[in-house]
């Protein structure tokens, strides 16, 4: 197997490459978990508005369902060597109830809106309380670059 080598990006920069990923990647896992039935991941699209992600599932999904019965999530971009990774508490919007602006938002970026279409969907909207991130084995030390909220110097 061939490895990759890295210089160790400081937290700033680690902090500027999280937010140019949120602001232009399509799709985010989410990982839900139900107390009876366990963990769930789903990929979803998802649009950031600079302090949240927001992403849109049936509203009888099994992670509309986890979000209701536990919102604590986690969300990960999906590359495995560029590392990232998000924790917070996860709130459902019905689809007639979510924000205009989250909504346009998100229809401008996948060409889809949800409002219109025949059946029920929920936007879940997840504020990180806490974001990793690392690039291969030199940058696991310092990989937390947001903590309780509040991005890292």
């Amino acid at each position: 197997m061939k490895t990759t080598e890295t210089v160790p990006r400081r937290t700033a920069e680690r902090r500027r490459d999280v937010l140019e990923r949120l602001g232009t990647e399509r799709d985010v896992w989410l990982s839900t978990a139900h107390p009876d039935h366990g963990p769930h991941q789903v990929p979803l699209w998802f649009s950031w508005d600079g302090r949240a992600l927001w992403m849109c599932t049936g509203a009888t999904s099994v992670t509309a369902r986890n979000v209701r019965a536990e919102p604590r999530v986690r969300l990960s971009l999906p590359d495995t060597f560029d590392v990232v990774l998000l924790q917070g508490e996860a709130e459902c919007f019905p689809d007639q109830e979510v924000p205009d602006g989250a909504a346009r938002a998100f229809a401008d970026k996948f060409g889809w809106d949800p409002r219109g279409e025949e059946g029920s969907f929920v936007y879940v909207r997840v504020v990180p309380r806490t974001v990793r991130a690392w690039r291969g084995v030199p940058e696991l030390r310092g990989r937390v670059v947001m903590r309780d909220g509040t991005w890292l110097e």
